[in-house]
């Protein structure tokens, strides 16, 4: 069974990136896979133009963090949040035994929380409080690259969007390259300036998170669109929602991967599947009608 099958991506220093999909089109499996939680059997991951392998040294894992959707699970409840962050700081040798203390609160600060919550235990949090430990966590180790894994589905619909601020405000401030992964559309438009939607293992839509928004070329983006529920708003002509489910990763059709569920899908479809292209490097869809169809 393959979770992922050629992906072909690449993110610019600094940037902001989201990746969209139903569940199971294998956005956590591309994260673990980045942090090297997980093997890859083919292919290779570079990050500054070096090969990342599932056993890294550990200056190379500080510089790749991952930021967990449960918060709750990710955390030591035996330990306090200054016992958290001054272990990391201690272990990988970060600042001075006499600098630990302040710059565990430091970080605290950055993410938007007193420092004295460092005595706190994650049961004593909201959950709110305990995503920004989470992040905090994340950020000690002073990474370059942040990915969030479906990080604030598991919060308040009310405390989403300070969150969302705030990694947006961090991306900027740390110049950050950030990787926002979300099956939310609505998430990944708040905070990315590309998005990248996946289907069964592959990239199917890779564009400019407005352009991709405001004219869709994928018939799989454009039915997730249609589906995001948005107050007020009027649907464009000739849009529907996604019907049925995916196939599993054992039953995964031949040529296009969306062409059971796609509603302009022809013989070519069926029969052929589509490269990811585009008449730029920075937008790209694997579509046989992209640039032909309207969606």
């Amino acid at each position: 069974m393959t979770a992922l099958d050629g992906i072909d991506l690449e993110v610019d220093r600094g940037r902001s990136v989201g990746i969209v999909g139903e569940s199971g089109c294998g956005k956590s499996t591309l994260a673990k896979a980045l942090v090297g939680l997980v093997p890859i059997t083919s292919g290779n991951i570079l990050f500054d133009g070096q090969e990342l392998h599932e056993r890294r040294e550990r200056a190379m894992r500080r510089r790749i963090q991952m930021v967990f959707q449960d918060p709750s699970s990710s955390l030591n409840p035996a330990r306090t949040v200054g016992q958290t962050l001054d272990e990391l700081l201690r272990v990988h040798g970060i600042v001075p035994a006499d600098r630990i203390a302040r710059r565990s609160a430091e970080i605290l600060e950055l993410v938007e929380l007193p420092s004295t919550l460092l005595s706190a235990y994650p049961r004593n949090l909201s959950g709110g409080q305990r995503q920004r430990v989470g992040i905090a966590r994340a950020l000690v180790l002073e990474p370059d690259v942040l990915i969030a894994d479906e990080a604030v589905s598991a919060l308040d619909v009310s405390v989403q969007a300070s969150v969302l601020n705030l990694l947006s405000d961090l991306q900027r401030r740390l110049d950050l390259t950030l990787l926002v992964i979300s099956h939310d559309l609505a998430v990944v438009r708040h905070i990315s300036e590309r998005i990248v939607v996946m289907y069964l293992g592959r990239i199917v839509e890779d564009r400019p998170g407005e352009d991709l928004f405001e004219d869709p070329r994928h018939p799989y983006t454009s039915a997730l669109i249609a589906a995001a529920p948005t107050l007020g708003a009027r649907k464009r002509a000739g849009e529907t929602a996604l019907a049925g489910e995916p196939p599993g990763l054992l039953e995964i059709p031949p040529g296009c991967r969306f062409h059971p569920r796609c509603p302009i899908a022809q013989e070519i479809c069926r029969r052929d599947d589509p490269p990811l292209a585009g008449p730029q490097p920075e937008s790209r869809v694997a579509c046989h009608f992209a640039w032909t169809h309207p969606h």
